[in-house]
C-alpha cells in the first residue's frame, strides 16, 4: 500500500515538474500598476511558420484571437473577446486596429495596448499557435462543436452541415478561423473561438483524461508545445487559467464582447474597424471588479 501511495503521489508531481520545464516563455508583461483579481490575456498567433495555417506568402505573425479572461476578487468571472479590428491607440504607433499592435511589437506591445484600452493590468499572457489548436483538439480525442447553418468556406477550408458534430483538430481549426462565410464576420468568429476553447477545456478536465495517464502526457505535450507564456507564468498558473475559464463559461460567468458602437467604422488609411462605445471604460471597470452583468455584453456567446 505504501508503494502504491508513493506512486500515486509521484505521478502528478512528476508530471507537473516535467510540464513546467517544457513551457516556452517570452518577455510580455508591463510594469503597470496591478489591479485586484487575476487577468489573463489570451492571444492566438496566426503564424504561417508553425504549420497550423497553410503558407500563403504572409510574413511574420498576426493575431486573430484576443481574449481577456478575468477572475475578479469577488463577483462574476468573464471571458471577453476583443475583436482584432477594434480601433485603438497603440503606444508609439498611433491609431490602428488592435491586432496591428501584435504585428508591430509582438506580445509586449499587445499587452500594453490592451492595458491602455481596458484600464486593467494583465497578470498573465498566454499565446497559442494555430498549429497548437489542432494538436490540442486531437490530444483530447476531438471535441463536439455546434453551428446552426451550412458552411462551405474556401478560405478556411471549413465544410459544415448545420448542427452539432464531433470535430478533429483540422476541422476545429477551420471552425475557429472561418469568418468570410459568417454574416457576423469577426464577431461570429469570436463566438466560435470561445466555443472551441470551452470544448477543449471540458474534454481536458473530463474523466477520459483524468484517469488516462497516456492521454495526460499527450495533452501536456500538445499544450506546452502550443503555448508561449510570459516569464512569470508557470504550470500552476495555467491550471488557474483553466479553472477560471470553466467558471467564466459556466452558468455564473459571462462571455461576450465589449459594447460596440459600429462594427464597420471606416477610417482613412486603416479601412474597416470595430468602434467601441464611448462608455467602454465603465464596461471594463465592471469586468475588473466583478460587477459585470450578462446583459452588459454586446454580443453574448451562445
Amino acid at each position: 500500500m505504501a508503494v502504491v501511495l508513493v506512486l500515486l503521489l509521484a505521478w502528478p508531481i512528476g508530471l507537473l515538474i516535467w510540464a513546467n520545464g517544457t513551457i516556452e516563455h517570452v518577455d510580455a508583461l508591463s510594469d503597470a500598476r496591478g489591479t485586484p483579481g487575476r487577468v489573463f490575456l489570451l492571444a492566438g498567433s496566426d503564424s504561417r511558420a508553425d504549420g497550423g495555417v497553410a503558407e500563403d506568402g504572409t510574413l511574420g505573425q498576426r493575431t486573430d484571437t484576443i481574449m481577456l479572461l478575468t477572475a475578479p476578487s469577488s463577483g462574476t468571472p468573464s471571458l471577453i473577446s476583443l475583436p482584432r479590428d477594434t480601433l485603438v491607440d497603440i503606444p508609439g504607433v498611433g491609431q490602428n486596429k488592435l491586432n496591428a499592435a501584435f504585428s508591430s511589437g509582438g506580445a509586449p506591445l499587445l499587452v500594453e495596448t490592451v492595458e491602455g484600452l481596458t484600464g486593467m493590468k494583465v497578470d498573465h499572457y498566454v499565446e497559442v499557435g494555430m498549429g497548437g489548436v489542432k494538436d490540442l483538439v486531437d490530444a483530447v480525442g476531438g471535441v463536439e462543436l455546434c453551428m446552426d447553418r451550412d458552411v462551405n468556406d474556401e478560405y478556411s477550408g471549413l465544410a459544415w452541415e448545420a448542427g452539432c458534430h464531433e470535430a478533429d483538430g483540422t476541422t476545429a481549426l477551420a471552425f475557429a478561423r472561418m469568418r468570410y462565410s459568417d454574416p457576423l464576420g469577426d464577431l461570429g468568429r469570436t463566438q466560435r473561438q470561445q466555443q472551441l476553447i470551452s470544448a477543449v477545456t471540458r474534454e481536458a478536465a473530463g474523466p477520459g483524461t483524468v484517469v488516462n495517464p497516456f492521454r495526460q502526457v499527450s495533452l501536456i505535450r500538445a499544450g506546452t508545445g502550443a503555448l508561449t507564456v510570459d516569464d512569470r507564468t508557470g504550470i500552476i498558473d495555467l491550471a488557474r487559467l483553466a479553472m477560471t475559464f470553466r467558471a467564466a463559461t459556466g452558468p455564473g460567468g459571462l462571455r461576450g464582447t465589449p459594447p460596440i458602437a459600429d462594427p464597420d467604422h471606416r477610417v482613412r488609411g486603416i479601412g474597416s474597424t470595430v468602434l467601441l462605445e464611448d462608455d467602454v471604460a465603465s464596461f471594463f471597470a465592471r469586468v475588473a471588479d466583478g460587477s459585470i452583468d450578462p446583459t452588459d455584453a454586446a454580443t453574448p456567446a451562445q
